[in-house]
């Protein structure tokens, strides 16, 4: 059992952080190409957030959503 918890480590350590290893190996000749998985991840998330908007000002101009004011009967 205790073999199995080796292993697991062995491959988490020696292979599945390999590539994050070499990025912070990196870091130390030149910041922006370490962190470029950063940068790449910050603009999928700014295209995802404008695609968002348009699409919500798109149903806005529509006038496809339910804007009726309800309440709970408790209020």
């Amino acid at each position: 059992m205790k073999d199995l918890f080796y292993a697991i480590q062995d491959f988490f350590v020696n292979v599945a952080f390999a590539p994050l290893d070499m990025l912070r190996a990196l870091e130390l000749e030149n910041w922006f190409a370490a962190n470029s998985l950063n940068w790449l991840f910050v603009i999928i998330a700014g295209v995802a957030m404008v695609y968002w908007m348009l699409q919500l000002k798109k149903f806005d101009s529509n006038n496809e959503e339910d804007k009726s004011i309800s309440s709970h009967s408790y209020l």
